[in-house]
């Protein structure tokens, strides 16, 4: 079938294919930087610790900033549509430097913004690492007893604060600077409470940093447990949607972050009920871990479905986050975010008006039939006319093994 007769298909049940493309390539995702050199960072702190893990040794790890920015920059050209850059603080280049992170500022990110206006990115989006640090004691950090580990994070979250809108100002874009921390409690806590009333404290101070809220997005992001705090989790989502929504702040979801049996799919709409902006991280969990390579699967879709038909693509701010080292890194940066694309695109091809119209009338049958009708449409041919149009292919596989053959293997 070609796209024209796609086209046709599709138009038959209300669906402008042209206009789906069309929106489709003017939204951003935000890719993030960790998943090429398995989260250690460029500035010092080592593997990835508190409750971070990343497993496998596939060859060719960026190893420093030079080979960072090479490798991101073949994953961005294998990639379709609107991309921003996501940075952790650890990717500080401090060029000799000894400035810890409590003490970060823009000009230690200069040449990442350098990169993005380079390449052409959409924006730049930023996390405070309280994680892979000395400072991290006992597993805490913005809920530590210890007030001299509190004062370092909330420094350095304030710090991220300033770095966040140096990113928003340089790239004309604005910033989401997300807060997660590894704080909990590997077995059964006596006081569940007094940890949450200090990270609620912390979380207050770091808010007095004056800053743009037009250009800074704030967010917290919740889990409900960790590797060594697989009982207590201390930013939980209760404690985080409470804290959000009392503090004008964003919630940031990762679909890796929850039960097993609960969907960020359903949550999305609970929280555009209320919030103006919701945050996404896209990842794929597969029974204890959260972050394996973000695949075409069943709740990909159900997320995209929900950001889509409530017309929220400039409202949920959609990000990646995996780390795989067990395979190649490229590999795994296109895949996760062309399978986003894809998500979007499937959606963006529903029939929306219709299928709600069948639910407000109580027409459930027609409504099953038609949603399973739908999963035989010709999307593909659709996806193909895209990657036509954004001068892409839909094989892409050689290009990868080239690379890995011509820069990974000589690392």
């Amino acid at each position: 079938m070609s796209y024209q007769e796609a086209k046709e298909v599709y138009a038959k049940i209300g669906v402008d294919t042209e206009q789906a493309i069309e929106k489709l390539k003017n939204t951003a995702i935000s890719v993030h930087c960790w998943q090429g050199d398995d989260v250690v960072g460029l500035d010092g702190g080592g593997a990835a610790s508190g409750g971070i893990q990343t497993t496998g040794n596939y060859p060719g790890r960026a190893r420093n900033f030079e080979e960072l920015k090479e490798d991101l920059t073949e994953a961005f050209s294998l990639m379709p549509g609107k991309k921003r850059l996501n940075l952790h603080a650890s990717y500080a280049i401090l060029n000799g430097e000894k400035a810890d992170r409590n003490a970060y500022r823009p000009e230690h990110f200069a040449p990442w913004v350098e990169f993005a206006k380079e390449i052409g990115l959409d924006g730049i989006d930023f996390n405070p690492t309280m994680f892979s640090h000395p400072m991290v004691k006992g597993g805490l950090t913005l809920s530590s007893p210890d007030e001299n580990v509190r004062k370092f994070w909330i420094e350095h979250c304030k710090a991220c604060i300033r770095i966040s809108e140096y990113f928003a100002n340089e790239m004309n874009s604005h910033c989401l600077m997300n807060i997660w921390i590894p704080d909990g409690f590997k077995d059964v806590p006596s006081d569940r409470l007094t940890p949450r009333l200090r990270l609620k404290e912390s979380l207050d101070e770091i808010l007095k940093e004056p800053y743009d809220k037009k250009k800074v997005v704030v967010a917290v992001e919740s889990k409900v447990f960790g590797i060594g705090v697989e009982s207590y989790t201390v930013g939980s989502n209760e404690f985080y949607q409470n804290y959000a929504a009392k503090n004008d702040i964003c919630c940031l979801l990762d679909n890796g972050h929850y039960h097993p049996l609960e969907y960020v799919s359903d949550k999305i709409p609970a929280l555009l009920a209320f919030y103006d902006k919701v945050a996404l991280h896209v990842t794929r969990g597969v029974r204890w871990d959260s972050d394996h390579v973000v695949l075409f699967e069943d709740e990909l879709k159900e997320i995209a479905k929900e950001i889509v038909r409530n017309d929220a693509l400039d409202k949920v701010l959609i990000g990646l986050d995996y780390f795989d080292a067990s395979i190649n890194r490229i590999s795994a940066w296109v895949t996760g975010e062309r399978n986003m694309q894809k998500a979007l695109l499937y959606a963006l091809l529903t029939p929306n008006a219709t299928l709600k119209k069948l639910q407000d009338n109580g027409e459930f049958t027609e409504l099953m039939y038609r949603q399973e009708q739908l999963k035989t449409y010709p999307f593909g041919e659709v996806w193909r006319e895209y990657l036509q149009r954004q001068c892409m292919k839909d094989d892409w596989f050689d290009e990868i093994k080239d690379y890995e053959k011509g820069v990974l293997s000589k690392r």
